[in-house]
């Protein structure tokens, strides 16, 4: 299990666009579960509507791809600093339900395909056991500078 600290030594994200608060579990080359807690204090639900705030499903994608690059960087043996994982890609994304102030998110993401530094997962994003999306995420490994 890792917690935000574990979390900030893996990828480079920070508020307000980290949207990961915890992993669960991690079973290098095959899955990783993360969290993220939303809260009404989301900076997005300002304005992602002030009067019925529903977290934007964009946001929902990139928590994935957060997920899926600490995955990556468990996978492939940790951090070093010198890498970063870049969104390459979505397709057969569906988003099913509202993720609302007060919801909390499972982030599933399971290995579809790795070359080099290419990989390919596939997320499924559920509030109370139900699934509120799901996409196959792209990414791509390139140096830090």
């Amino acid at each position: 299990m890792l917690d935000v600290k574990e979390i900030f030594k893996r990828i480079p994200h920070r508020y307000p666009f980290l949207l990961v608060d915890r992993i669960l579990e991690v079973e290098p080359d095959q899955r990783i579960v993360g969290i993220k807690n939303v809260t009404f204090n989301e900076i997005f639900f300002q304005g992602h509507f002030p009067n019925r705030p529903v977290m934007p499903g964009v946001l929902i994608c990139e928590a994935m791809a957060q997920v899926g690059a600490i995955f990556a960087y468990a996978t492939r043996g940790g951090a070093d600093g010198e890498k970063l994982f870049l969104l390459t890609g979505l397709d057969r994304v569906k988003f099913k339900r509202p993720v609302e102030p007060g919801d909390q998110l499972r982030l599933e993401l399971t290995s579809l395909k790795r070359r080099g530094s290419f990989w390919k997962m596939r997320g499924v994003a559920m509030v109370d056991g139900k699934i509120v999306a799901q996409a196959e995420i792209s990414a791509m490994e390139v140096p830090m500078d």
